[in-house]
């Protein structure tokens, strides 16, 4: 469910906007994304697991406020960053 640490700074690496970024709303969005798809492929073999579809929920509004943050403040990131995650809005 969760990511390894490799992943996790293969992500950062690819949507960082300068060196040593981590924190950057696109980097936060993209290991969002990945946890949200790891938990949906979990929810494909135990459709019962409510817990962690909480835990679902609350990322998947995380991601939108800061998607929403960043539509705020630059248009173009955030579509270049949709784009580039393949998230449908």
């Amino acid at each position: 469910m969760s990511i390894t640490a490799e992943r996790k700074t293969a992500l950062i690496k690819e949507y960082a906007t300068k060196a040593n970024d981590s924190g950057s709303p696109e980097v936060q969005v993209a290991i969002l994304s990945e946890r949200i798809n790891n938990l949906t492929e979990h929810f494909k073999l135990h459709g019962k697991d409510n817990h962690s579809r909480r835990g679902l929920l609350k990322m998947v509004a995380t991601r939108r406020s800061l998607l929403d943050y960043v539509k705020e403040t630059d248009e173009g990131r955030y579509k270049t960053l949709i784009e580039r995650l393949g998230i449908r809005r």
